[in-house]
This record gives C-alpha cells, structure tokens and sequence, in this order.
C-alpha cells in the first residue's frame, strides 16, 4: 500500500456558504473506499473550493490540482465536483470542458482519466432532495438546505446504495452518471 492515500475534492461554492463539503465528507466516509487507510488521526479527504467564481473557477483550479495529485502520488485521487447548469447537456459535454483546460496545461489524457468527476444538475441540493424523498426534478434547482442533518442524512443513504451496487430506481441521470464515474474509479484501485 503506497503511503500516501488521499482524495482531494475541487468543488464550487465557498466554505461556510456551501452544502458541498457536508455532502461529500459524510458520502466518502460512510463509502469507506478499501484504498484508504483508517480514518482514525488521518486527514485523507481535503475539500478544496473554488469560492464564488462558480464551475469556471473549478475549470481553472482542476489541471493545478492535478498536477499536484500526480507529484504527490501513491493513491492520491482528485475528485472534480461540479453543478451540471442548464447551459450543459450532459456530464460528457461538461468534461470537455475540463479536458480542454487539461490540455493547455500539458496534461495527457491517461492522466485526465484518473480524475473522478461527480456533476449535479442543476446542483447537489436536487441530489438531497432525491435521496430523502424519492424524486426530484432536475429541470429546476431544489431547495435550498439550511441544516448540515439532511445534507449529510442523504449522502449516507447514497453511500448505502452505492455499497449494494443495485440500481437506484428512478434516479436522476446526473447522479448514474456520477456513480458510474466513482464505480469505474473503485474497479481501477481493484487491480
């Protein structure tokens, strides 16, 4: 086991104003990835945000951190969270985005797929509002959480799910796609 295990997490948002961190602390914990070494003393997840420039700041901020990731190596992961606006299709169309800042900065395209990359539509309150009711609609923002409980309540029941590897019935397309980013990531760390 390399001996420096870590995930890093760009996200918008600005710390203190922003769920993200909430959600996905309490998501990667209770997944409880096998790569990882003990929670207990070790400080492995680092959010980092992009403060209020949106996902154009998370474009910028990613081949940085990359990088970084790639100098510091062992199993050291770079998580890419991002708000799937209306602006964009799908989460291929928004990783191009990120792959064309990647480029320019000299990063090849086996390195840009080690990035794990999780986008919500229209952002992760619409996610909170599927895991703790059962539906949601993506065509518009969910509402807003005012408590760190229910943000971190649904990202365990999304971490539960994730466990079983069943299916998620009726789950928004922006949050399949994202687990199947975060499968992919748990098949590669198998090898």
């Amino acid at each position: 086991m390399p001996s420096r295990t870590q995930i890093v997490c760009l996200h918008e948002g600005k710390k203190g104003r922003s769920i993200d961190p909430i959600f996905i602390r309490s998501l990667l914990r209770d997944l409880d990835p096998a790569w990882i070494r003990p929670w207990t003393g070790n400080n492995i997840i680092r959010t980092r945000d992009c403060g209020d420039g949106g996902r154009k700041s998370v474009i910028a901020a990613m081949p940085g951190e990359l990088l970084q990731c790639l100098r510091t190596g062992g199993d050291t992961t770079l998580m890419v969270w991002a708000d799937l606006d209306h602006d964009m299709a799908n989460g291929e169309q928004l990783k191009a985005k990120f792959w064309t800042a990647a480029e320019q900065a000299g990063i090849t395209r086996p390195q840009f797929e080690q990035v794990v990359f999780v986008f919500a539509k229209d952002r992760i309150e619409n996610w909170v509002e599927f895991l703790l009711r059962g539906s949601t609609d993506e065509s518009k923002e969910g509402p807003r959480q005012k408590h760190d409980r229910p943000v971190a309540d649904a990202a365990k029941a999304l971490a539960k799910m994730c466990q079983t590897r069943a299916s998620i019935p009726s789950a928004p397309s922006s949050l399949v796609w994202s687990c199947n980013n975060w499968k992919s990531l748990v098949a590669r760390m198998r090898k």
